[in-house]
């Protein structure tokens, strides 16, 4: 070999790359990052939780307590934060619920996998013992689960506003909201309107529901009991020309504008006097009308438009009557087709009649000072319903937002699977108090780690107790002692810090969503410990600059 010849990696690597290997410089790295970004958002856990002000790199500012939001907007850099962050995401993709607790439960996994890491044990005794345990935790929660909750009539709006009100009450409201409404959260509130919306639009098979058929429309003004369902779609915007209310319409939909169509090709057309430019402009306006009217011949009430609509064609449409709507966004276009049942032509032309869709009204209604266009369907027609959320301000009405999102997306998992386990960190305290006993009877190495994995569910209670203001040792106890009599339902009471049966109160977390987030979080803790070596090949960019020559700049 060459004198000064590289060898080893730094001969199979390019210039600017960089390796760690081993425990401390690899592992410990890896912890040390998810560790750090599972404490931010363990503040916010709970319906005590704290808000994170996020500023993402288009420089838009959320704040919020929804851990989703937080760390899809932070742009996390670093690759094992990185297998948290798509663990996260995963669970919000699986049940839309509960991400805050994979993060959560991932980060206090790390940090005791690392004091048994410094005490000689093995990564992979550890991830052994960690997948060993969350098969026990996972088979001690089926057994949590609440008596009566394996069955549920997905249409009866009282039962699912019930089995929801969990998953909305660990958001939290102003201070100002709180004392209007008088309680801590907002599920008595929220909870029988994302019930409605969603019975409204649930197929006859409830596995086949779909999220994206629940709309939602935020409109400031008011306060949030003025919120309201709409069986249909509710468009913030007006309607173009004078006509502004229908009933029993058929409705006919244009992909494009509806205008005058230019020529495919560039061409001239050579114009000698002042009667030929009148008949050329007048065959344009007799070739419109006939659309126009063709359309108004069809039976068709309503003509929509994924495009400007020109002011010759709006002349016509007022002459015959129509209303006429202006859709840009192809995503609402889909929902309104799908509301009506039409079909978005991609050429202006006469419809047919399997083209047209229906509408039973059709109206402009002013909402917080704003025209919005609200279509209504009866509950056989269409598969669209709209929640109208009222709110002071954008932030606030956002985190609404949030928290209608995690009921909707929790109503689909109860279509699913209704089962629900006891809330208040009831769950994880059973779970703990059990996988330790299991600990205690292994004889290898991995024991210490089944311990280490009791010893993390037991954040989740605390947590909550801590962002309560409670002392959490002391709340960690009584729930341990309620627990060892037989009082597994028992979780924290945030106002006491007293062992309460919440599922009493109508407080219950979905069965599906707390068995995801430790399966996910476990998954996602394995794969960072069996993590040994980080090799960063060199950036990519642009070719080096001459030197010497002082030509380019």
């Amino acid at each position: 070999m060459a004198m000064g010849m590289p060898y080893g990696l730094q001969a199979m690597l390019k210039e600017g790359h960089k390796h760690f290997s081993g425990v401390e410089e690899a592992v410990m790295k890896n912890i040390e990052a998810c560790k750090a970004l599972a404490q931010m958002t363990k503040t916010s856990l709970g319906p005590n939780g704290m808000n994170k002000m996020v500023i993402n790199h288009l420089e838009k500012l959320f704040v919020t307590s929804d851990a989703s939001t937080i760390v899809t907007e932070m742009d996390v850099y670093h690759p094992a934060a990185k297998l948290l962050v798509m663990a996260a995401k995963a669970q919000a993709g699986e049940v839309g619920d509960a991400t805050n607790l994979v993060l959560t439960l991932a980060g206090e996994l790390l940090g005791n996998a690392e004091v048994l890491l410094r005490d000689g044990l093995h990564t992979s005794e550890i991830a052994e013992g960690y997948q060993r345990a969350s098969d026990k935790a996972l088979s001690v929660l089926e057994s949590l689960v609440l008596p009566g909750t394996d069955t549920l009539d997905v249409k009866d709006k009282a039962a699912v506003a019930l089995r929801l009100r969990g998953a909305i009450s660990s958001k939290q409201l102003g201070y100002e909201d709180l004392l209007a409404l008088k309680q801590l959260g907002y599920e008595d509130l929220l909870a029988p309107l994302i019930a409605e919306a969603c019975i409204d639009v649930v197929p006859s098979n409830p596995h086949n529901f779909n999220v994206d058929n629940v709309r939602i429309v935020k409109i400031m003004g008011g306060a949030l009991p003025d919120s309201q369902v709409v069986k249909g779609m509710v468009l913030k915007r007006d309607a173009e020309g004078s006509v502004k209310c229908v009933e029993n319409a058929k409705v006919v939909v244009y992909a494009q504008g509806v205008d005058t169509s230019g020529p495919e090709t560039k061409g001239t057309v050579l114009i000698k006097s002042a009667e030929e430019l009148e008949g050329y402009s007048r065959s344009e306006e007799e070739k419109l009308e006939q659309y126009v009217k063709a359309i108004a011949d069809s039976g068709a009430k309503v003509i929509v438009s994924g495009g400007a609509i020109g002011e010759m064609a709006m002349h016509f449409i007022e002459k015959y009557g129509l209303l006429a709507l202006r859709i840009p966004s192809k995503f609402d276009m889909r929902r309104f087709c799908r509301a009506t049942g039409a079909v978005a032509i991609v050429k202006l032309q006469a419809p047919q009649p399997d083209e047209l869709g229906f509408a039973k009204q059709i109206e402009v209604r002013e909402v917080g000072g704003a025209n919005c266009v609200v279509l209504q369907q009866d509950a056989s027609l269409g598969s669209v319903a709209t929640l109208v959320l009222r709110g002071s301000t954008e932030g606030f009405l956002d985190d609404v937002e949030r928290a209608v999102d995690d009921g909707i997306n929790a109503y689909k998992a109860l279509c699913r699977d209704a089962r629900c386990v006891p809330a208040g960190g009831a769950s994880e305290i059973e779970m703990a108090r059990q996988v330790a006993d299991f600990g205690k009877k292994q004889t290898g190495l991995d024991q210490y780690a089944i311990a280490r994995f009791a010893e993390a569910l037991e954040v989740v209670p605390r947590t909550i107790a801590e962002n309560s203001g409670l002392q959490a040792s002391e709340v960690l106890a009584r729930l341990y002692a309620a627990h060892a009599q037989g009082q597994v339902n028992a979780g924290v009471c945030i106002e006491s810090g007293a062992p309460k049966d919440l599922a009493a109160e109508g407080i219950m977390d979905v069965y599906a969503a707390k068995w995801w987030a430790v399966r996910l979080a476990t998954d996602a803790v394995v794969t960072v410990l069996k993590v040994d070596q980080i090799i960063m090949a060199k950036q990519a960019g642009g070719p080096k600059p001459r030197a010497g020559d002082g030509d380019d700049d």
